[in-house]
């Protein structure tokens, strides 16, 4: 292990995803063996039976909610369900407004991650001179992050008084999110010969030094024309790796979908990044209402849903596809 670093790195990934698994079994053990000691005391007349019924009463909530949590973790099957996640965000119609809410969606998912400790890391951000973000891909790292954040993938909509309207009027907005899984780059192997390769000066900030040199990489996939971008390091041999490294990925993605109609099922359709086409709609005027299309999960605390409060809507997702798509109780 001290000799190949990468084994070791991929050792320990898989080490730590084990450990996640168990972790939830062996602290409900706990909260069962609590719950036990404060039905012995109030047997043994060690304890008032009413106080013994509230701390018994307490924790059984506890193991509940506890076993809840268990329960959709199970619905995580899926061949790449423990996958890191690449996150793709692209505004849409609405202009100055739908790249405001493109980058206000990537500050909700960089919140939650931070909620689940998962590692981010923004490999590609193009930043707008007034307002927003034109695009925006970052890998987020963690224990299922692919088998969650798979919930995100569509488009997403946004009603609200736009700051950008002297007039202030009532504006609708969309933005686009894609998620794949990273695959291992033994998984799927490219061609160099049908790889095209541009160097250009990194856009956004990182420094005179990032800025004066062509740092920034494109790679062009020819025989499928999909492109990748990575301007987030001041080496380019850094960017290289990274773009590399999600043109794999979306490759192995376009290869499981000719390959597998399961897989294909599971990345789901992409739909045109307008009106009609919303997996979610997110209402901050003339109220506060936060609503899943797919599965009729919806709140009125839109704030929280934007600082990162998603897993109501990914649980609900998850049972959801499980069920065969069939829409949930309101």
């Amino acid at each position: 292990m001290w000799e190949d670093s990468t084994r070791t790195q991929d050792y320990l990934k898989k080490q730590g995803s084990l450990r996640e698994q168990v972790r939830p079994l062996q602290e409900l053990e706990k909260l069962i063996e609590e719950a036990g000691v404060f039905i012995e005391l109030a047997e043994e007349n060690e304890l008032d039976e009413a106080e013994a019924v509230d701390e018994t009463g307490s924790i059984l909530e506890k193991i509940k909610k506890r076993l809840d949590k268990m329960e959709i973790a199970t619905l995580l099957s899926g061949n790449y369900d423990f996958c890191d996640a690449i996150v793709s965000l692209h505004p849409g119609a609405g202009g100055l407004e739908s790249q405001d809410w493109a980058e206000m969606l990537l500050r909700m998912y960089l919140r939650w991650s931070e909620q689940k400790g998962y590692e981010v890391e923004i490999i590609d951000i193009l930043q707008d001179d007034e307002a927003g973000i034109k695009s925006a891909t970052v890998i987020i790292r963690g224990h299922a992050a692919y088998g969650y954040l798979q919930a995100e993938k569509g488009v997403h909509r946004m009603i609200r008084i736009s700051p950008f309207d002297t007039s202030r009027r009532r504006h609708t907005s969309f933005a686009s999110v894609d998620v794949i899984p990273e695959v291992e780059e033994s998984e799927f192997v490219i061609n160099p010969d049908d790889l095209k390769i541009d160097t250009f000066r990194a856009s956004g900030a990182g420094g005179q030094h990032v800025n004066k040199t062509d740092s920034a990489v494109r790679i062009t996939h020819l025989p499928t024309g999909v492109v990748t971008t990575s301007q987030s390091d001041r080496s380019q041999h850094s960017n290289r790796q990274q773009a590399m490294r999600v043109l794999q990925a979306r490759l192995a993605e376009l290869n499981r979908q000719e390959q597998a109609e399961e897989i294909n099922a599971e990345r789901g359709h992409q739909r045109e990044i307008a009106w009609g086409s919303q997996i979610r709609t997110y209402t901050f005027h003339p109220f506060t209402l936060v609503k899943d299309h797919r599965t009729g999960v919806e709140t009125g605390q839109v704030d929280a849903v934007m600082n990162g409060m998603l897993d109501p809507f990914i649980e609900a997702y998850l049972v959801w596809k499980a069920r065969g798509k069939i829409p949930l109780k309101k």
